[in-house]
């Protein structure tokens, strides 16, 4: 099977300029690419094996991790207040940012997984039976008053 251009003429790669006959090809950039073509030019990977998103930055095409390593900016944790390296999954709650492991209600310790539901009050991380045992106190002592 050739992959051919709207004008009939095989796509040629961007990145060998040889014509692509594969069956598949990629497109990223505005240009064609055979399946082995497109690399990081850090780590050498196959960016079609790797994710749908690739990164482009001075000249040079690179995966996630190689980009973010390169060029990322790095931050400290909420909770520790250690450094994050660049490539690292984090998890986020309005401005503040957490290593995975330190990602947890601050009352209790219970450890939250992505799509976990969580509270954040006074910049604190709380479960939700923290989160509303707390808003029952709060509640009762309005009362009281």
């Amino acid at each position: 099977m050739l992959s051919v251009q709207p004008d009939g003429k095989p796509k040629g790669c961007a990145g060998c300029n040889r014509k692509i006959k594969d069956r598949y090809l990629l497109k990223a950039l505005d240009k064609y690419w055979h399946e082995d073509c497109l690399k990081c030019a850090c780590c050498d990977c196959r960016l079609g094996e790797v994710g749908s998103t690739l990164y482009t930055r001075a000249n040079l095409i690179l995966c996630r991790r190689d980009y973010l390593r390169l060029f990322g900016v790095t931050g400290n944790c909420a909770a520790c207040s250690k450094l994050i390296p660049a490539f690292e999954m984090v998890m986020r709650a309005r401005d503040n940012v957490y290593h995975l492991d330190c990602f947890a209600c601050q009352l209790c310790n219970h450890r939250f997984c992505v799509g976990d539901k969580f509270f954040l009050k006074n910049n604190m991380i709380l479960c939700q039976m923290d989160y509303e045992e707390g808003a029952m106190k709060e509640n009762y002592q309005a009362q009281v008053r």
